[in-house]
C-alpha cells in the first residue's frame, strides 16, 4: 500500500477519534491524538497541563526569570511551533491517521494526505458526549459550546482559516448520517479508491 496520512477534522462529539482509530486499526497504520500532546511536552520541557491549556486558549502565558526579572512568554506559540514539526515527522515517518491539531493546514502541501472533516447535528453531538462522557444533558451542551467556541478559535489563530472551511478540505462528512461505524467503512473505500493501485 503506498504511504498515506489520513488527516481528520471534526466537530466535538461528532466521534472523529472513534472513527479514526477504527481506520488506522483497519489499514494496520499509525494513530495519533493525545500522542501528539505527549511528544510536545516531552520536546518543550513544559507541563502537560500548560500544554493542553494551549489547546483550548490561543493566548496561554507563562512567567520566567530572567536578569531582567521575570518576563511572560507567550506558550501557545512555542507549543504551535513544535506541535508542527511532531506532526510533520509523524506523518514523514510512517502511513498514520491525525485527530486534529490542524494536521490538514499542517501537511496541506503533502500530496499523501487526505484531508476529512467530520460534523454532525448539535443534537447527536450532545448525545454522544452524555454517553461517552457520563455526563447529565446541561453538562454535555456547556462542554459542546465551550469545545466548539474555543476550537473555531484556536484553529483561526493557527491557521488564519475556519475549521469546517471547504476549501481546506477534501471532504465533509456528516457521521451521524450512517452512524460512526459506517461513515469509517465509507472513508475506507474512499482511501482505498485513493491510495489504491
Amino acid at each position: 500500500m503506498k504511504h498515506m496520512v489520513i488527516t481528520i477534522g471534526c466537530e466535538y462529539g461528532a466521534g472523529g477519534p472513534q472513527i479514526g482509530r477504527f481506520i488506522a486499526d483497519a489499514l494496520g497504520i499509525e494513530f495519533y491524538d493525545r500522542d501528539i500532546v505527549d511528544k510536545v511536552v516531552e520536546e518543550t520541557g513544559v507541563s502537560r497541563d500548560l500544554v493542553e491549556k494551549t489547546d483550548v486558549d490561543a493566548n496561554v502565558k507563562f512567567e520566567v526569570d530572567t536578569s531582567l526579572g521575570p518576563r511572560y512568554l507567550n506558550l501557545t506559540n512555542r507549543v504551535i511551533y513544535v506541535q508542527f514539526d511532531v506532526i510533520r515527522q509523524m506523518a514523514e515517518k510512517s502511513s498514520c491517521v491525525i485527530i486534529g491539531r490542524c494536521a490538514d493546514y499542517i501537511l496541506k502541501e503533502r500530496k499523501d494526505t487526505l484531508k476529512v472533516f467530520l460534523y454532525a447535528p448539535k443534537e447527536t453531538r450532545i448525545r454522544s458526549v452524555m454517553e461517552l462522557e457520563h455526563l447529565s444533558r446541561d453538562e454535555a451542551e456547556k462542554r459542546v459550546a465551550y469545545y466548539d467556541e474555543n476550537e473555531h478559535v484556536r484553529y483561526k489563530y493557527m491557521t488564519g482559516t475556519y475549521r469546517g472551511d471547504r476549501n481546506n478540505r477534501d471532504i465533509l462528512l456528516n457521521s451521524a448520517l450512517l452512524g460512526w461505524e459506517k461513515t469509517a467503512k465509507y472513508l475506507l473505500q474512499l482511501i482505498d479508491l485513493r491510495y489504491g493501485e
